[in-house]
This record gives structure tokens, C-alpha cells and sequence, in this order.
């Protein structure tokens, strides 16, 4: 069982982005978060079954750290 960092973005269109930082070029959208979500989790799937199918490994797990910034 891999755990994988999921970022959500609202686009300018409405739609809900999800991009999974570790798996280079796999992001997706949906209406709402729980659409993205499910679409993330597609995504996900396809990716791995496309490196596994290429004999590539997975790429590791992205790092991350969350900071504070002042607002102008």
C-alpha cells in the first residue's frame, strides 16, 4: 500500500484540480472535490499499472513542508 500526496486547486472554471506530485504528469479534475478525488484515484491506478507494465520503478514519495507567509 503506497501513501501518495494529493493536491487540490479550484481552477478558474469551477472544476476542482487534483495532481499527485510524486507521479510526474498524473493529475486530473472533477465538478467537485469528491469528483477529483475519484478521478485522482483513476489516475493513480493507470499510472502504476503503466510503470509496472514498462518494468519502471515507482518514484518515491514526494517531500513536503508547509510554511507561513505574510499576506499582503
Amino acid at each position: 500500500m503506497l501513501k501518495l500526496l494529493v493536491v487540490f486547486e479550484d481552477d478558474e472554471d469551477g472544476f476542482v484540480v487534483a495532481s499527485c506530485p510524486t507521479l510526474p504528469g498524473c493529475h486530473t479534475q472533477g465538478r467537485t472535490r469528491a469528483e477529483a478525488l475519484a478521478n485522482i484515484r483513476e489516475a493513480i491506478d493507470g499510472y502504476l499499472a503503466s510503470v509496472h507494465d514498462r518494468g519502471v520503478p515507482v518514484p518515491t514519495s514526494t517531500e513536503y513542508e508547509i510554511i507561513n507567509v505574510a499576506a499582503s
